[in-house]
Formats: C-alpha cells, sequence, structure tokens
C-alpha cells in the first residue's frame, strides 16, 4: 500500500484513536486496526474498519451524553 500524502511505499499495520465529534457528544474509539505510514506518520482505515466505525456511531448518539470513550475490539 502506497501513502497518499507523501507516495511513501511502506506502510505499516498498527492502531489509531478515532475522534469525532457528534451532534450531542465527542466520541473517541481506541485501538482501532489502521495502516501508518512510516515516513509521515499518516492513518489510513480499511473500508470494513469504517462501515464498523459508522456502525459505532450510530448506537453511541442515540445514548451518549458529552463524552464517551470505548475500544473498537470490544465493539467489533
Amino acid at each position: 500500500m502506497r501513502c497518499l500524502s507523501c507516495k511513501m511505499e511502506e506502510m505499516t499495520e498498527s492502531t489509531n484513536s478515532y475522534f469525532v465529534k457528534l451532534n450531542n457528544c465527542y466520541v473517541i474509539i481506541e485501538n482501532v486496526p489502521c495502516f501508518r505510514c512510516k515516513q509521515c506518520g499518516e492513518v489510513y482505515y480499511k473500508a470494513s474498519v469504517l462501515e464498523k466505525i459508522d456502525d459505532i456511531l450510530e448506537k453511541i448518539e442515540n445514548i451518549a451524553s458529552k463524552i464517551f470513550i470505548m475500544d473498537y475490539s470490544q465493539a467489533a
């Protein structure tokens, strides 16, 4: 996989914290699987991971009040 930012060929499998602000709360999902560029640090997610994040966010938006932090591996 090639980095879209710096064009470096070497991406490594890693995990990242995903942060988003929804209408009524802030959400942090920890340990989200990703690919990280060794040169610039840019993070990319597989489509399947982004779909799961969307599913998680739909559920959380209905129950969260202000800040919600969860581990991806427990929700996936």
